[in-house]
């Protein structure tokens, strides 16, 4: 008996029927000789700060840093039910060995290794590693199942990221609340991803506009333009001396240009034109691509090579026949041009997942079945699958020169002479989706045929008025580009891998950015808030640089493949914090309160953002936190006591506050007493403590201790 354990319950189905496991038992499939169960994605994370030490509820900043010496795992609450059932399955005796089938990547293997870290397991791990959810591909992959220890180097990996966004998230994001009293949240690649959106807003901020004039002239239905003309005054006097003068063809220079077609998809490139062509964003893109890869649909999304290996010929001729047969791409007659498959295929530039393509599945779907999105993201991958294995795209360039009173004017049009791979982009811009050459589009770039000597009679002249435009704001496209090739500059050429993020976890960076209120979606674009701005107004540089998050991707890249320790890149990180808590202590006074529009109270003892008063509580200035001090507490309404101003700022404080004049309705008499505060759970707990032999004020008499 052999126990197969998934990511998701639909993965672990698809798994079941191949292998035989179809008995249905609680939280896994069974079958004669093997037992399939599954994760429900991460099952397990680490533990907040307060679970390594109590004192760890207070945000204070002298606390600081906190590095666990033994990392902790939690299950959240509707979750420990499966890892029960998971725990069972991985000791039972008569289970041989266990087979990680964990979506095939960093997150994947992180996934696995440690629910089986928490079943305290010792049973041999066996490796199934695919790109497809087919039923063939499944079979193959459990027929030739590899050693669990051969991804030992991407284990460490996975645990290294997760450490260090661990620790980077937690310190940065508590020293810098703490030190500004107000809550600032700070991710070791989502706060580059923001300084990126930032600069490029202070970009546009700060352009100055400049007034430009083109002046044109009409050559018998050619214009010849002289563009970019600063001086007004100069336009002018050109536009005076030309119109109605005589022009004649200096030069015709005619050249023949190709377009290779584009590379298969990769994830970032699949979510960039998603973004693009539908509007699709980096996340809603992901979850549509998953979820046709659990349909079976299409390979593995969370890729980043644009290639297949090279004995996937004749199965990328089948999926090209298949497409054409869906969709019918050039029209219900069309036959398909011989693929040019040798274009695509390149097993050097393959490492663990080939690029993004349909399966032979597409034949039998039932495409109406699917959810709008998937319906488009299947779509766009089976024409761009086409796409790259077409024809190339040939064109005559032609520029013309044209002299007008000692003035040089150019001209230029082209001819498509093959259309290519590019006539499948029209797919993209008619409701029936065909492959049709627009005719209006195919002439707008002509311009009439002319020869070296040709005059033109009274040309018309005209004058144009234009501005320069600034950077544009960054859309999810754009983005995710940025994302991939930040930091190229300081990387030697033949470094692998660059930029921030991966593919999988580009989308969930962004996500985070809107979620926390640090930038905002407006249409397609991304523009960071002004709360975005503030924050990487006072960051440090080296905590928002790209090319230093970059490279700290290429070095859990390099630990993949064995080349650098895990012990090097968490010794880098831990002096990063060092260095940031350096930077923190020589903030001042001042520059601390530069977020403070009125006078708070204290601080928040769960988040540290500042505390001020309202009209029936004092609250945390922080919105995701739900810390309050009410006035009229219930634990206090039948002692006659409500919380004013100065005992919440004892209670902030220290945690207690000495109260005089509690009433005791039992004893029908007043009795002081020490409250004490103590947050958990997003509640405020309070409770009495009786120092020993202080008389009461009103009395006279002293009060006993009690318990």
């Amino acid at each position: 008996m052999y126990l197969v354990i998934a990511e998701k319950p639909s993965v672990s189905r698809s798994i079941a029927h191949v292998i035989g496991a179809e008995k249905n038992q609680e939280g896994y499939l069974e079958g004669k000789d093997c037992i399939v169960s599954w994760c429900l994605g991460h099952l397990a994370e680490y533990f907040p700060p307060d679970a390594y030490d109590e004192k760890f509820r207070r945000w204070n900043y002298d606390d600081l840093p906190i590095i666990p010496k033994e990392w902790k795992l939690e299950v959240p609450e509707e979750k420990k039910e499966q890892l029960y059932v998971l725990k069972r399955l991985l000791n039972r005796p008569d289970i041989r060995y266990v087979v990680n089938a964990c979506d095939a990547g960093r997150e994947g293997e992180l996934i696995f290794r440690r629910v089986y870290e928490l079943s305290g397991s010792s049973k041999p791990v066996k490796r199934l590693w695919i790109s497809s959810m087919e039923d063939s591909a499944i079979r193959e992959g459990m027929e030739h199942l590899r050693e669990g220890a051969d991804y030992n180097n991407l284990a460490k990996a996975a645990v290294c990221r997760a450490q260090a966004d661990w620790l980077v998230g937690m310190n940065a994001t508590r020293a810098f609340t703490t030190k500004y009293y107000k809550k600032l949240t700070v991710g070791r690649v989502q706060t580059p991803a923001l300084a990126m959106l930032v600069d490029r807003m202070d970009q546009i901020s700060e352009f100055k506009k400049q007034k430009y004039f083109n002046v044109e002239l009409d050559c018998d239905g050619m214009k010849a333009e002289k563009q970019k003309i600063f001086d007004a005054g100069e336009a002018d006097r050109l536009l005076k001396n030309c119109d109605g003068s005589n022009a004649v063809v200096l030069s015709v220079e005619t050249e023949e240009k190709t377009v290779k077609p584009p590379r298969l998809y990769d994830l970032t490139t699949l979510q960039r034109e998603a973004n693009r062509i539908y509007g699709m964003t980096a996340q809603q893109t992901l979850n549509a691509a998953q979820s046709l890869y659990e349909s079976k649909l299409i390979t593995y999304p969370r890729t980043d090579s644009n290639y297949l290996t090279e004995d996937m010929e004749q199965t990328v001729k089948t999926v090209i026949r298949i497409i054409h047969e869906k969709y019918h791409p050039s029209g219900p007659f069309d036959q398909p041009n011989v693929p040019d498959t040798k274009r695509v295929m390149n097993n050097k530039k393959v490492s663990d997942h080939h690029a993004i393509i349909p399966t032979a599945e597409l034949r039998e779907a039932d495409l109406t079945e699917l959810k709008e999105p998937e319906q488009k993201i299947l779509f766009l991958i089976s024409i761009h699958t086409v796409e790259a294995m077409e024809k190339e795209h040939i064109y005559l360039e032609t520029s013309v020169e044209v002299g007008c009173k000692d003035e040089i004017f150019l001209a230029k049009g082209k001819k498509v002479l093959q259309y290519g791979w590019k006539i499948y982009e029209e797919c993209f811009k008619n409701k029936d989706g065909l492959a049709i050459e627009d005719p209006a589009g195919a002439e707008k770039d002509r311009i009439p045929d002319v020869k070296k000597g040709d005059e033109f009679y009274h040309v018309e002249a005209r004058k144009t008025e234009h501005f320069t435009t600034p950077p544009k704001n960054y859309t999810e496209d754009t983005l995710l580009s940025a994302m991939e090739t930040a930091g190229n500059k300081e990387f030697d050429s033949d470094t692998e891998k660059k930029g921030l993020g991966t593919p999988a976890t580009r989308a969930s960076i962004i996500e985070k950015l809107v979620h926390s209120q640090y930038a905002s979606r407006k249409g397609k674009q991304i523009i960071p808030t002004e709360d975005g701005k503030a924050l990487i107004e006072i960051l440090p540089d080296f905590l928002k640089s790209a090319s230093m998050t970059a490279e700290w991707e290429n070095q859990l890249l390099e630990m993949e493949h064995g080349k650098i320790a895990s012990e090097q890149f968490m010794e880098g990180i831990r002096n990063m914090i060092t260095m940031m808590l350096n930077g923190c202590d020589q903030i001042g006074e001042e520059e601390s309160r530069r977020f403070q529009t009125k006078e708070s109270i204290g601080t928040c003892p769960v988040c540290g953002s500042l505390v001020y008063e309202g009209k029936k509580n004092f609250y945390c200035s922080n919105r995701d936190c739900n810390f309050a001090l009410w006035k009229e507490a219930r634990y206090l309404q039948s002692m006659r006591k409500t919380i004013d101003k100065k005992m919440a700022a004892e209670l902030l404080k220290n945690g207690s506050t000495h109260v005089k004049d509690l009433y005791s309705a039992k004893k029908d008499r007043y009795f002081e007493a020490d409250l004490l505060m103590k947050p958990e759970d997003g509640k405020v707990l309070f409770s009495l403590s009786f120092p020993e032999n202080k008389p009461n004020h009103k009395t006279g008499k002293k009060t006993k201790k009690r318990s």
